[in-house]
């Protein structure tokens, strides 16, 4: 039973995160072409990848150091809405976590529900907008639902990611009404949201290195 995820840990847990975001960049971007500016995997490759370069300097820092650093470089490096909604996610999470070298499945809910906040913040949007809050609010909320029922971390993750699965699926069957997508209205209707989709893989690294 896993009970708790460490610094150490994180700083792996990101490297993963960038290497599947390179990994389906070209999904990702065909994906945003479909519906909105064609850069969504392109942007996310080029700010993960500029937050390993930052990973080695970060050994040894706590778990909110290095969630604000990654947070503050992917506003800086990833283009279009995806850096500040991103970026301001990972802030918000590390200012939840300060001062932690490792967090449990209540530290987690946390973050996860700060960075939720942030991006609702950002972004002015909610649910059922055809967003990456799509993927990650029902995610949220069956991970809070199973640590509170007494679910290890993995089993939580795993219903996390059940439940975000089938928000990207649900993207598919609403209009976009945030974001560059909301332009083309109708015509959203059928395709599979970017945001939506590297939320999915980015909680689907985090339960593969739990």
């Amino acid at each position: 039973m896993f009970k708790t995820i460490t610094n150490s840990q994180i700083i792996e847990i990101l490297k993963a995160s960038a290497a599947r975001i390179e990994e389906e960049k070209d999904f990702l971007t065909e994906l945003d072409n479909e519906i909105a500016d064609g850069d969504h995997g392109i942007n996310m490759a080029k700010g993960f990848n500029s937050v390993v370069a930052k990973l080695d300097g970060l050994a040894g820092k706590d778990i909110g150091s290095i969630l604000k650093t990654t947070g503050m470089t992917l506003v800086s490096t990833v283009g279009g809405s995806a850096g500040p909604l991103y970026g301001t996610a990972y802030m918000k999470a590390g200012a939840a976590l300060a001062g932690k070298n490792e967090m449990d499945g209540m530290d987690l809910v946390k973050a996860f529900e700060a960075a939720i906040g942030g991006i609702q913040m950002r972004g002015k949007a909610t649910t059922g907008e055809k967003t990456m809050l799509d993927s990650l609010c029902p995610a949220y909320d069956a991970l809070k639902a199973g640590i509170e029922s007494g679910d290890d971390l993995k089993s939580a993750l795993t219903k996390a990611v059940k439940a975000a699965e089938d928000g990207v699926e649900y993207t598919k069957t609403i209009k976009a009404t945030k974001g560059r997508a909301s332009y083309i209205g109708e015509r959203s209707i059928g395709h599979q949201d970017p945001g939506a989709t590297s939320a999915l893989y980015l909680l689907q690294v985090l339960l593969e290195n739990v």
